[in-house]
């Protein structure tokens, strides 16, 4: 019996789901999660195709899928496939079909697997909104059975696995019209078409649902685990996946927090990080997230009776608490520097976490990304703080300071427990997750009746989220509405592992409404070089956890402090350089804090799978570009020489463009 979602909540335990064939590579059932990529080069380019596909292998790929927009495409794969197994490589391959059902029917018979998106197989996006009564939509899913029908067969005659894969931004207009932009709209989307493969007896799917958006991904896969429980008794296989998560850092922690998130509950049995980098680099960041659930075990947390969440782990709403200075309430969740560890402190440190001094005016510049608070341990801060930067340190330091208006101290759990009712004062208090029911009730026993605390929890146990989840949820249902800070400690021997550690431990419980603030910790290393941006050791390492911190809030959506890009990771399809586009792009418009800009390589990432975004910049044709802003088309058949300038004249005639900052 699932809770909820998942096996359980207060213990990893992978999801039972049935067994899939692909080729020689079994999928579900227990067995290792599987790493996947997709190639960028032009199908019709059999050398290109293969070289690359062979680059994805030795990487570590063990499923490839290749695009195959049309006939010719589908045929090709014949060739393709054939020079890959004279060449000795046997990885099962996969075509992935957009609005030609005629390519599917081709490819099912050539490749292991094929990929079918249920927006646009068959169905149509014009944006339209049409009221249908329960007969009319009956017809069209009957429609659409005649359509999918000999697809299904032929996969069943061949034994060819299918992935059923929908995707947020690609909802038909009938599913946008029944159930709207939801994740309801897009697992109904999904058991559509698994219920008439069912109908036929065929059960080699797999099944996925992606959005740029982490928070809309992991509650459809919940609804889609929950559904598929409720309906069949039984679930299928589940490929994991941010769609266009974009690049560098951004990329790898947005693919992060929604990988992991399910990966944490038990929930998925292949991935993919869909990267705007060449799909070689995608193996590595797969690596590290799959790395994570090698040989885990179960490891009991509390008592495994059915955990009654104070949540709903399907509908976002950010925990209720009482606001504390700025932290809480309906404050966005701040940022605390933790400069503990620094022998000294001095202006040239602030510099990593937003603010740098001009001694010339006298003056603090502060970047949209500065920290709200810093932790100094037990040191003080002996010149003057710039505006509303406030420091938190430890309890015996805070009793020495005279003027204490920019300082609260920090208490660790049994401190706390000594003093509660003897001072009314503001308390920031450490506390570790880790505890017996027994140690956990007497400390919110102890906490009741006492306003002004913030507690900043970690946990110690070796499973992270869901301590602290079984730890918060405690603390909601009895009552308990402080601040909660998040704190997250890693001691990953790589840049990629920290930031995939840190980001999967703070993002899920973001994603379920949990978290005020955040205080990233990690083992400092030699050299941080990463994506264009290196770090150097100590101040350096603290602006790559600032930076991190501010990419999380952003991911989560819970604090936004810059531009978001949504860029598809490039395939077959693409008809001009993302890569260099999305990087001329960044430059151009990486100050515009708020604004959503959506770079695809193609019509099929084009306005549907744009979701969310504000503007869009999409290739229409070689050479051409199509300008958006939401869903509406701007301007058609732009040159891409002078797209990017289109662009950004769009942006300033929308008055959403500033000026960069001197």
């Amino acid at each position: 019996m699932l809770q909820y979602y998942c096996p359980s909540l207060t213990e990893y335990n992978r999801l039972t789901t049935k067994e899939v064939k692909i080729g020689d590579l079994l999928l579900g059932n227990g067995h290792p999660i599987c790493i996947q990529t997709m190639t960028t080069t032009n199908t019709m380019d059999t050398a290109a195709t293969v070289a690359q596909t062979i680059r994805c292998i030795e990487a570590g790929a063990e499923l490839v899928r290749i695009t195959a927009p049309s006939k010719n495409e589908a045929e090709n794969l014949l060739n393709i496939k054939n020079l890959l197994r004279a060449k000795g490589y046997t990885t099962p391959l996969v075509a992935d079909i957009h609005f030609t059902p005629n390519a599917a029917e081709i490819a099912a018979r050539i490749v292991e697997k094929v990929r079918v998106n249920p927006g646009n197989y068959i169905d149509k996006k014009k944006f339209d909104f049409i009221e249908y009564t329960d007969a009319a939509y009956t017809e069209e899913v009957d429609r659409i059975r005649a359509r999918f029908t000999p697809l299904v067969k032929i996969c069943k005659e061949y034994g060819t696995a299918m992935r059923i894969g929908t995707n947020h931004g690609s909802l038909s207009d009938r599913i946008m019209s029944r159930y709207g932009d939801s994740p309801i709209g897009m697992v109904e989307s999904a058991l559509e078409f698994l219920r008439i493969a069912r109908g036929e007896n065929y059960h080699q799917i797999v099944l996925s649902m992606k959005s740029s958006n982490p928070l809309v991904m992991v509650q459809a896969y919940r609804l889609l685990v929950q559904k598929m429980d409720e309906e069949f008794g039984e679930c299928y296989p589940l490929h994991l996946g941010v769609t266009e998560a974009g690049d560098g850092e951004d990329g790898r922690i947005k693919s992060a927090i929604g990988i992991g998130s399910l990966l944490e509950d038990g929930i998925g049995d292949t991935i993919r990080v869909s990267l705007t980098e060449d799909p070689e680099f995608e193996i590595p960041v797969c690596k590290d997230i799959v790395a994570r659930y090698a040989g885990r075990t179960s490891a009991i947390i509390t008592a495994t009776e059915k955990i009654q969440l104070p949540y709903d782990p399907f509908n976002y709403k950010r925990r209720e608490s009482n606001p504390v200075d700025n932290i809480g309430g309906h404050h966005v969740p701040v940022v605390i520097a933790h400069l503990g560890k620094n022998e000294i402190i001095t202006v040239k440190d602030l510099e990593s976490v937003g603010y740098s001094y001009d001694e010339r005016t006298d003056k603090w510049n502060i970047s949209d990304s500065a920290a709200d608070y810093l932790y100094t341990g037990s040191k003080t801060i002996n010149f003057a703080l710039p505006g509303t930067l406030k420091v938190l340190c430890d309890y015996l330091a805070w009793v020495k300071i005279k003027d204490k208006r920019k300082y609260y101290p920090v208490l660790s759990a049994k401190e706390y427990m000594s003093i509660i009712g003897s001072v009314d004062e503001t308390f920031f208090v450490y506390v570790d997750a880790n505890r017996t029911k027994e140690e956990q009730q007497l400390f919110i026993d102890k906490c009741k009746g006492h306003e002004n605390t913030v507690l900043c929890i970690e946990s110690t146990h070796k499973e992270v989220l869901q301590c602290m989840r079984w730890f918060v949820s405690e603390l909601t249902k009895q009552g308990i509405k402080f601040p909660i800070v998040l704190v997250s400690r890693s001691t990953q021997p790589t840049v990629d592992e920290q930031l995939i550690d840190i980001a999967t431990n703070t993002g899920a419980l973001l994603l379920d409404g949990f978290g005020d603030g955040l205080v990233l910790i990690n083992t400092p290393l030699e050299d941080i070089k990463m994506h264009g941006r290196t770090y150097l050791p100590m101040q350096n390492n603290q602006q790559f956890l600032n930076n991190t911190a501010f990419s999380i809030l952003q991911a989560t959506r819970t604090r936004i402090s810059k531009t978001e890009y949504i860029s598809c990771p490039s395939c077959g399809r693409t008809l001009f350089d993302l890569q260099e586009t999305t990087a001329k792009i960044r430059a151009a418009t990486h100050h515009l804090k708020g604004v959503k800009i959506a770079i695809m390589g193609c019509i099929v990432n084009g306005p549907g799978e744009m979701a969310d975004a504000d503007f869009g910049y999409v290739g229409s044709g070689p050479g051409k570009i199509t300008l958006y802003q939401g869903k509406e088309v701007v301007k058609r058949n732009v040159p891409s020489e002078i797209a990017v300038d289109e662009l950004i004249q769009l942006l300033k005639d929308s008055e959403v463009w500033v000026e960069k900052p001197l």
